[in-house]
């Protein structure tokens, strides 16, 4: 993290890591959204972790990515909370539908994955069970595989009552197919088989179509030079 922390900016600003998979839900908000905003990197690996540094600390206290500025110098940390807040302020290209069926099953999808998919599989977590733990690379990744198909399995009974939108809920792209295509990123690095979802994968390849979801991946960003490196 090379920027010094100013909130007085026109333009709002995301610290971000490449692999970050909540970061990367933010950055296609963001992009759904066609807000622009400075992206400064903060790197979770270089230095034993730049999200450490006491700069950073000061604006977020968990010491996690994403955060978010708003134009008017609002801190938001926490990926779902972002994502609500960019949908109050930018009101094109809603996230979520409007209050319906439609809408619990966005925020529902969302959920599943943010509070019972992701924290179990996440890099402090990962790196808690080899180095606390003990646990082997080959538990480690039973582990991580156990979590994303308990949620993915749900997730893709869930999109069998709507097979016949788009994407996961509508026709139109949702907080729902946000949080779906980052964790399928993140299925995919740690080769998770995925057959059984067809579903997914079907709503998934069709985001990763759309030019938000294209300008948001980890391999489009700035700082995602250093490969090799482990989220």
């Amino acid at each position: 993290m090379h920027e010094s922390i100013s909130h007085n900016t026109l333009k709002p600003k995301l610290y971000s890591y490449w692999r970050s998979t909540a970061a990367y839900r933010v950055r296609i908000g963001l992009a759904l959204k066609n807000i622009e905003y400075d992206y400064i990197p903060v790197d979770l690996v270089q230095n034993g972790g730049e999200q450490f540094a006491s700069q950073y600390s000061e604006i977020n206290t968990q010491a996690l990515v994403p955060t978010y500025v708003t134009r008017e110098g609002r801190t938001i940390t926490q990926s779902l909370a972002i994502l609500q807040r960019l949908d109050l302020d930018y009101t094109n290209s809603p996230l979520l539908p409007a209050p319906s069926h439609e809408y619990d099953r966005a925020l529902e999808i969302s959920l599943i994955i943010d509070c019972e998919t992701h924290p179990l599989n996440n890099l402090r977590v990962l790196k808690y069970l080899t180095e606390e733990m003990k646990i082997s690379d080959e538990q480690k990744h039973q582990w991580y595989e156990h979590w994303v198909a308990a949620g993915f399995k749900s997730i893709e009974k869930l999109l069998t009552q709507t097979h016949e939108k788009l994407y996961c809920c509508s026709d139109e792209p949702s907080m729902a197919d946000i949080f779906l295509v980052a964790q399928m990123y993140n299925a995919n690095r740690f080769n998770v088989p995925l057959n059984n979802y067809p579903i997914i994968q079907q709503k998934v390849a069709r985001c990763l179509e759309l030019p938000a979801f294209q300008q948001a991946h980890p391999d489009q960003q700035k700082d995602a030079n250093k490969k090799g490196k482990v989220q």
